[in-house]
């Protein structure tokens, strides 16, 4: 499956993902924030089921469920200068 990614700034100079099946709009319950597209076409490992570089775990299924995958709290990514 090819996903498109998204960033946002978090707190204490940390970042969140968002991945969504490529080609897809934003999901309504996360369009009130200012997503900036980071990457597009990546592909998600169905063996790895998570997109770790992006502090994404479980992205198979978040995205089955939701129709998305994004952060956890605990998983955010240090933002690098």
């Amino acid at each position: 499956m090819q996903l498109d990614i998204y960033r946002r700034p978090e707190a204490e100079h940390k970042l969140s993902f968002l991945a969504v099946p490529a080609g897809k709009v934003l999901p309504e319950e996360v369009t009130n924030v200012d997503w900036q597209v980071e990457a597009a076409g990546v592909d998600l490992d169905p063996d790895s089921n998570g997109l770790e570089r992006f502090g994404i775990e479980h992205a198979s299924g978040q995205i089955a469920e939701k129709g998305y995958a994004i952060t956890s709290l605990s998983h955010q990514v240090e933002a690098e200068d």
